[in-house]
């Protein structure tokens, strides 16, 4: 599933830079003339920037649903082995204040 998180990762930063570019272009472009060519440009940052926020809305959504998943499974654990995570937690805070102590 990390996978797949990576790769769609990659296609966000690659359509992203594609973004930029052809904006790029279009603002030298678009210096001189408003020609036909200046208008397929515009056209094409507006298609890239479409696909860009979609990809970006669905990398957001995915992200969203691991963190729930991920403290779904944190809640039943804790509920399910109490003595242990409080073990674990008063350990964890014992180090965090001999690390604080030691300043």
């Amino acid at each position: 599933m990390s996978e797949l998180t990576d790769v769609q990762r990659d296609k966000l930063v690659n359509d992203l830079r594609s973004v930029i570019h052809d904006a790029e272009e279009l603002l030298k472009m678009s210096a001189g003339d408003a020609s036909a060519e200046a208008t397929e440009l515009r056209d094409r940052v507006r298609v890239r920037l479409l696909q860009a926020k979609d990809n970006l809305h669905r990398l957001q959504e995915t992200a969203i649903e691991r963190a729930k998943a991920a403290g779904h499974k944190a809640d039943d654990y804790v509920h399910d082995h109490p003595w242990q995570s409080i073990g674990v937690a008063a350990g964890f805070g014992l180090l965090v204040g001999l690390l604080i102590g030691r300043r």
